[in-house]
């Protein structure tokens, strides 16, 4: 399970993503562990396998208007399912691959696994829990879910 403080190094990733690619500030809500039920996919999924030191997955999902739009904040006009799967996968790897310069070399990190459809079951490794942290831009919500063992 992961603890607080690398629940921040995803949090600070993804405020510094936002930051950075399209120059307008998110804020996450308050990371919790999802115990109930566990979370959905949104329109777009893309997903990181790691292994190494740590093994389980980061999964970042979001809905088809919010990566529409971070596109054109972007400068880009082709809106095609091929760019919006591209541009989920881009930031699920992105903010794998800044956690690994908090984690070290032993955080492997895998090619993003990028799917489409709402509702979908994210699978998780058996044994890990899932920590979700709620991503809000404009007026868009996506999530990052950090899932690892250890």
């Amino acid at each position: 399970m992961i603890n607080e403080a690398e629940v921040s190094v995803f949090v600070d990733a993804v405020l510094q993503y936002f930051d950075r690619t399209v120059n307008q500030a998110a804020s996450c809500g308050t990371p919790f562990l999802a115990l109930a039920e566990l979370p959905a996919s949104s329109d777009y999924t893309g997903l990181i396998r790691i292994d190494g030191k740590r093994n389980g997955v980061v999964i970042f999902t979001a809905p088809k208007t919010m990566l529409s739009v971070m596109l054109m904040r972007m400068q880009e006009t082709d809106m095609s399912h091929e760019n919006l799967s591209d541009l989920v996968g881009e930031i699920a790897n992105t903010l794998s691959g800044n956690a690994r310069r908090d984690f070290g070399h032993q955080f492997n990190i895998s090619v993003p696994a990028v799917s489409s459809g709402r509702d979908q079951p994210l699978e998780f490794p058996e044994g890990t829990r899932p920590i979700v942290i709620p991503i809000d831009w404009r007026n868009y919500h996506a999530k990052l879910v950090v899932c690892l063992d250890g």
